[in-house]
């Protein structure tokens, strides 16, 4: 196994369940970008500045954090499972051999989990000035008294919001025409207006058109004119494979047009006995999808080619920590319409929903989507294509529907399980009603295509609620 992060360690531990004889090759530390400068550390971060922590007390739970979770992920730990750890960057000198600080290994099976790392755009003057990654801002000593975020993706926002309740003046700039691009529209708004009124600057359709620097602090020209000056730069505009010293074309790995890893949907690559797993395969570049990746490809490179499993995203949820948190699985409400005829959407508003009104947050919403199932059609309620939520607790929240897509169940399964009252879960089973009729003055209605491109919305203009 070539790399070290999520999908490595799902596919070491699936091979030495399986009784292969495992060796994990990894450059870096064990545990990857997640444990160290991704998912631990910012989602300590998120929680700290929720808690009005200051800085200082931010950052050490930070290093708490990471100090805690990367101890369940040494070569000592993995030892004691079976897997030998040999440390060095890995590069293919020929198929099916790597050369590895100075020592050959060969083996019948490889799975290449080498992932992903910031990309940096090609922003005039960007080698110029100090500029901050998701890997290097947990370097900072200070909070900066101004910080301009470049993107308006899920790091972005969730760090934009982190630092804004630390103590920063910050400013968002996103290329696309909203902040989360890939998420529902009607999300995407709700967090604009959510981050807003925090005192957030959002400016979305808006490229960058360079940047300098200036006495100690850096200024940011904007493409449709006008300038901004922050203290520091954070550049939070997606991520690239890891695939440049990889010696790919030795072991004849075929890469696409963006660099990453071609796969098929069994993960194997255009080498024979190579497989491909996590970000450097450009699916979905998630943590707990990478691992589900690495245990998937691990377990065909070790199986007859009849007996391989495939690896399906559509069941897989994926959440952006901003507060609310976004959530989401399946089909937006705009894919399933042009997909699916006859798709239709439950949404309900998540102020209508009592445990929302106890916590007094009424910003968001669930969306259902559902379609006709075969020979069936709308008995049932259709099966469940996708869904989005909007809420404090939307994490949590978003595994009921992704249960019900990944067993195939009918909507409405969702809706005749008694949920605990007063639950913020209580929404799903309150949207999923829709289908069968009016429930709280809502009905399901025809999913509509152009709401992808529109943002189109029944979403109230979110509300910022004391804290």
């Amino acid at each position: 196994m070539v790399g070290g992060g999520a999908a490595g360690l799902g596919a070491v531990r699936a091979a030495a369940a399986a009784g292969a004889s495992v060796l994990l090759v990894a450059a870096g530390e064990i545990g990857g970008e997640c444990t160290f400068t991704g998912c631990v550390p910012s989602k300590t971060l998120i929680g700290a500045a929720a808690r009005g922590d200051g800085f200082g007390e931010a950052m050490a739970a930070v290093r708490r954090s990471v100090r805690v979770i990367a101890a369940a992920e040494t070569a000592e730990v993995l030892a004691r499972e079976g897997v030998t750890v040999l440390r060095g960057r890995a590069e293919f000198t020929a198929p099916l051999t790597l050369s590895v600080a100075g020592q050959v290994v060969r083996a019948r099976r490889f799975v290449v989990a080498t992932g992903s790392q910031p990309a940096v755009p090609p922003v005039p003057g960007l080698a110029q000035v100090a500029y901050l990654t998701s890997e290097t801002i947990w370097g900072l000593e200070s909070v900066p008294a101004r910080l301009a975020v470049l993107g308006g993706g899920a790091v972005g926002c969730e760090l934009a919001q982190a630092f804004a309740r630390l103590g920063s003046q910050v400013t968002i700039i996103e290329a696309a025409a909203r902040l989360l691009p890939a998420a529902d529209p009607a999300a995407s708004q709700v967090i604009s207006g959510v981050l807003r009124a925090e005192g957030i600057g959002v400016h979305a359709g808006t490229a960058v058109a360079g940047v300098r620097p200036h006495d100690q602090a850096v200024v940011v020209t904007l493409a449709s004119g006008g300038e901004l000056t922050a203290d520091r730069l954070l550049v939070a505009a997606g991520r690239r494979p890891v695939t440049g010293d990889l010696g790919h074309e030795a072991a004849g790995v075929g890469l696409d047009e963006r660099g990453y890893i071609r796969t098929d949907r069994h993960l194997a690559t255009t080498a024979r006995g190579v497989y491909a797993a996590g970000d450097v395969t450009g699916r979905m570049p998630f943590t707990h999808a990478a691992f589900a990746m690495g245990r998937i490809a691990a377990r065909n490179a070790l199986r007859r080619r009849a007996a391989r499993a495939r690896f399906d995203p559509v069941p897989i949820p994926w959440v952006v920590f901003t507060d609310p948190e976004v959530a989401q699985v399946g089909l937006t409400e705009g894919q399933a319409a042009r997909a699916h005829r006859g798709a239709r959407v439950a949404f309900l508003p998540i102020g209508e929903v009592d445990r929302a009104v106890t916590a007094g947050r009424a910003e968001g919403f669930v969306k259902i989507v559902a379609g006709r199932r075969p020979v069936l059609g709308t008995a049932g309620g259709g099966k469940v294509l996708g869904a989005t939520i909007v809420a404090a607790r939307a994490g949590e929240m978003i595994h009921e529907p992704a249960l019900a897509i990944r067993a195939g169940l009918f909507t409405g399964r969702l809706a005749q399980v008694v949920h605990a009252y007063p639950t913020w879960s209580l929404a799903i089973q309150q949207a999923a009603a829709q289908f069968f009729g009016e429930f709280g003055g809502h009905t399901a209605r025809p999913a509509e295509p152009d709401a992808e491109a529109t943002g189109k919305s029944e979403q109230p203009e979110p509300v910022r609620n004391a804290r």
